[in-house]
């Protein structure tokens, strides 16, 4: 019977995470692998609709709906995450401080693993320091993000000295800063971190990397759309990035923008090797971005697809991918 490299590479890993007998059922090997590796998860957001709505949702689809905490426990269910941080969901300005408190009252109610937060805010904006202020030494919140991808936001990094500000306040009070821009835009941020060394920073979601680009031929599903950026490119700037110590990478935001079912590990495999490669086992860190995840996979499956990606690599760069970096880079108690 001819084994696929995916289950292979699958099985694989979870042997070595788990040390499982190897008179268990494939099933049971991957199943017990995902168990038995605790796992913080850097990046879950939350939205209650009847109290705020972030405002990029669209009537319709399936994430314009609220996903509470309760949610999140049933989507984590079996997975052994232990630890997880809450990331920002873009709302209206006005709404940042309610958002940032909201979330603030779920941490400290402990009844989830999200006992941590990174909150929305907009570091070049002339109050950015009143903003933060009373946010700062509060053991919950570990950082601050805001979304760079439309024109405007985008200008900020082609003219940054007043972001750079901002950033800079953040690195004095000990907080972190989530860059989330377009791959065409790595560049622009690798200058902007160079700029910034005393603030640590966090490059989201692999830098947004298209697996579209990656695919062999660059040959996409007929129902998706073709490839945002050249993927050569992208492997330049991921690399430019990474030479600044002060920046991490989350590996994160890829099944996202693949259609359910029509992926498999093996189309995202190229993005999340150079990424660890170029940053090194100690400067990545796992994250689930759920629900938005849901576009195109559940948490469980975007799981298993990275730890059959990462099963060669052996237990401890696979506990400091899932675990261990996250604890240290954020200081979780």
């Amino acid at each position: 019977m001819q084994v696929s490299r995916r289950k292979f590479v699958r099985d694989l890993g979870a042997l070595a995470m788990g040390g499982i007998a190897c008179c268990k059922t494939a099933a049971n090997v991957a199943e017990a692998g995902l168990a038995e590796r605790p796992i913080v998860d850097t990046h879950v957001h939350l939205w209650d609709r009847s109290r705020l709505t972030p405002p990029w949702l669209k009537p319709g689809e399936p994430l314009c709906r609220s996903y509470l905490p309760t949610d999140y426990q049933q989507a984590i269910a079996g997975l052994n995450i232990v630890k997880s941080v809450y990331m920002e969901v873009a709302m209206d300005p006005a709404d940042e401080v309610a958002e940032a408190e909201n979330v603030i009252a779920v941490c400290r109610g402990r009844a989830t693993p999200i006992q941590w937060a990174v909150i929305g805010g907009r570091p070049a904006s002339a109050g950015f320091r009143r903003y933060l202020l009373p946010f700062k030494g509060s053991p919950c919140i570990k950082g601050v993000r805001q979304l760079l991808r439309t024109p405007s936001e985008l200008q900020l990094l082609a003219a940054p000295d007043d972001l750079v500000r901002g950033l800079r306040l953040l690195g004095e009070w000990g907080m972190c800063f989530d860059l989330c821009v377009p791959p065409t835009a790595l560049a622009d941020g690798a200058r902007l971190i160079g700029r910034c060394g005393e603030t640590r920073f966090v490059l989201d979601h692999c830098g947004n990397a298209d697996p579209r680009a990656f695919r062999r031929g660059g040959q996409s599903a007929a129902s998706e759309p073709g490839p945002t950026h050249d993927p050569q490119q992208w492997r330049r700037d991921i690399e430019r990035i990474a030479r600044h110590k002060n920046v991490v990478c989350k590996i994160s935001g890829l099944v996202s923008q693949l259609v359910p079912g029509q992926w498999t590990a093996d189309d995202l495999a190229p993005i999340v090797n150079h990424c660890l490669d170029t940053f090194g086992p100690e400067r990545v860190m796992f994250a689930g971005n759920w629900p938005v995840c849901t576009k195109g996979a559940s948490l469980r499956q975007w799981v298993e697809a990275l730890k059959a990606i990462v099963g060669p690599r052996g237990p401890a760069d696979q506990r400091r991918l899932f675990h261990d970096n996250a604890v240290r880079f954020y200081e979780l108690a």
